[in-house]
């Protein structure tokens, strides 16, 4: 019995702790950072409407700075947070973006209490916690989980010019030809970054996932025969793509294929939720989808998180915001919109979209690994050297300095030494 009451009075005394800190949180500002204006808008939106709901005596800052993939929030997030103005919190990539950056550098609060707090050990993935942790604790909070690897196209065109979904790179190439003599650009295109996610998808198809993790854990060189054929395939690719590419956002390559000025589009599924909640195309019928070539069964994963900065100007406001995130409401809310689906096991899938409930199948029975460009599986000192890698092949097409290139990169920046 004393053990009983024991373990009771805790129970007491840690709600009662939850209790105090959420009523404190209702009050003052928090500044919310990211990287999602525009198309992306409307899903934070609505998750701020829902925090707002809990704790309407917060002002809530919605402080986003455009640009694809976040490249110009991190620069921002950068010097704010070097120079001792961190944001309330920020939008982060779960795994090597946070850890190898800011948790490095010391500059985060470990989260675990708030796990255990919420039961979020739980009804997240053993695997994802993992990605978000080291030996000293939790990091971030997931809102959600992205696939890079999704190939777009539009049924009712692919009928019409008298082609099928590609399930190979090796077939795409001998369709390109046809759609080409059509005034069809097979596969649309955008500014640098793009071009990345594309060659993640490439490089997967070519060296499957084992290979693709031991890249990344050292045990396969950047040089060696099989990682220089990434490269000479992304080269063959490139051949039937646009050509104004580095002049696009990712919104505008994805638009080529629905106004039907290309076949295909390589993406993460948040194009989903552009063509569904922006542009009105009913998922499944306005728009297909179909892992990219090589890699069916094959689950390449991002997240979106917020953590906590030391230094956070409103701790208990912020601690309520990644309650909200966290919380199995706000990520239903969130993710219809967003094109993504909730990383929790709980989610209720009556609330997406054919795609949604299509995604959430994958993601329990598909082999899963991590994207580059989207920060899981590399830190961004190798990230950000990375995209000077691609500008200089795609002004070469040279696959062995491409591949030279990103071991010294890789060396540089720690990633499998």
């Amino acid at each position: 019995m004393r053990r009983h009451g024991w373990r009771l009075g805790l129970l007491v005394l840690v709600m009662s702790f939850v209790f105090a800190a959420s009523a404190a949180a209702q009050s003052g500002q928090l500044e919310i950072f990211s990287w999602w204006a525009g198309d992306e808008g409307p899903a934070l939106e609505a998750l701020i409407e829902r925090y707002e709901s809990l704790y309407p005596d917060v002002d809530v800052i919605n402080a986003t700075v455009t640009g694809g993939s976040g490249v110009n929030a991190k620069a921002v997030l950068k010097t704010r947070m070097l120079g001792g103005d961190p944001p309330a919190t920020f939008q982060v990539h779960a795994g090597q973006e946070l850890i190898g950056t800011w948790v490095l550098a010391e500059r985060m609060e470990d989260l675990t209490f708030l796990y255990e707090q919420e039961g979020w050990f739980d009804v997240l993935p053993e695997e994802l916690i993992k990605l978000l942790s080291t030996e000293d604790g939790i990091w971030s909070v997931p809102v959600n989980i992205h696939r890079s690897n999704v190939m777009y196209y539009i049924p009712e065109n692919l009928e019409k010019w008298g082609v099928d979904v590609p399930k190979t790179w090796d077939e795409f190439l001998t369709i390109a030809p046809k759609l080409q003599a059509q005034g069809i650009v097979p596969l649309s295109l955008g500014e640098n970054w793009t071009v990345i996610h594309l060659w993640e998808s490439v490089a997967l198809a070519v060296l499957g996932p084992d290979g693709w993790e031991s890249l990344w854990a050292g045990e396969l060189s950047w040089t060696s025969p099989e990682v220089v054929e990434t490269w000479e395939l992304l080269g063959r690719i490139l051949e039937y793509t646009n050509s104004d590419a580095p002049s696009l956002t990712w919104q505008q390559a994805t638009d080529m294929i629905v106004d039907g000025e290309a076949a295909f589009n390589i993406m993460g599924d948040w194009a989903s939720g552009y063509m569904s909640t922006t542009l009105g195309l009913e998922a499944g019928t306005g728009f297909g989808w179909a892992p990219s070539p090589g890699t069916e069964g094959i689950f390449m994963m991002l997240a979106d998180s917020f953590g906590l900065p030391k230094g956070s100007p409103n701790r208990e406001a912020t601690l309520a915001w990644l309650r909200t995130v966290g919380s199995r409401e706000g990520q239903d809310i969130f993710n219809p919109l967003k094109g993504s689906i909730s990383p929790r096991l709980d989610s209720d899938l009556s609330l997406y979209d054919t795609y949604g409930r299509s995604a959430a199948r994958d993601w329990q029975n598909s082999r899963i690994v991590g994207s580059l460009q989207h920060g899981v599986v590399a830190n961004e000192r190798f990230m950000n050297d990375f995209a000077t890698v691609m500008e200089i092949f795609l002004s070469s097409r040279n696959a062995v300095a491409a591949s030279n290139a990103a071991q010294a990169v890789a060396a540089q920046a720690g990633i499998g030494f």
